[in-house]
């Protein structure tokens, strides 16, 4: 499901998943299939990791990175959760073949 929320996001950020919805800045961002199938990458790590746990990891994560790189959005984006999502953002088939747990391979 998604749902739109203008002001929720901070500077550049569009798109956000929270299980089970896909949360937009705008409604024209709903056409943008590579930024859905992004989000989609991402609840189906919630859904392998349930959502606690993942939350856990995502943000132990952040703040692990962010202490090595001294820079937040270095930090977001080696994010391995993150990794995983860009680099198979623009394959639309990427979640019928992904393996579970295919953001491990993204941690280093």
């Amino acid at each position: 499901m998604i749902l739109i929320f203008k002001h929720f996001f901070y500077k550049n950020y569009v798109g956000l998943s929270l299980w089970p919805f896909i949360i937009l800045k705008e409604g024209a961002l709903r056409t943008d299939d590579v930024l859905i199938n992004h989000e989609r990458i991402h609840l189906r790590q919630q859904r392998e990791l349930l959502l606690v746990p993942f939350y856990f990891l995502y943000f132990s994560e952040w703040i692990l990175r962010t202490v090595l790189y001294l820079d937040s959005y270095r930090a977001y984006q080696n994010i391995s959760f993150e990794r995983e999502a860009y680099a198979n953002e623009r394959d639309m088939e990427y979640l019928s073949k992904r393996k579970r747990f295919g953001f491990m391979q993204y941690l280093t």
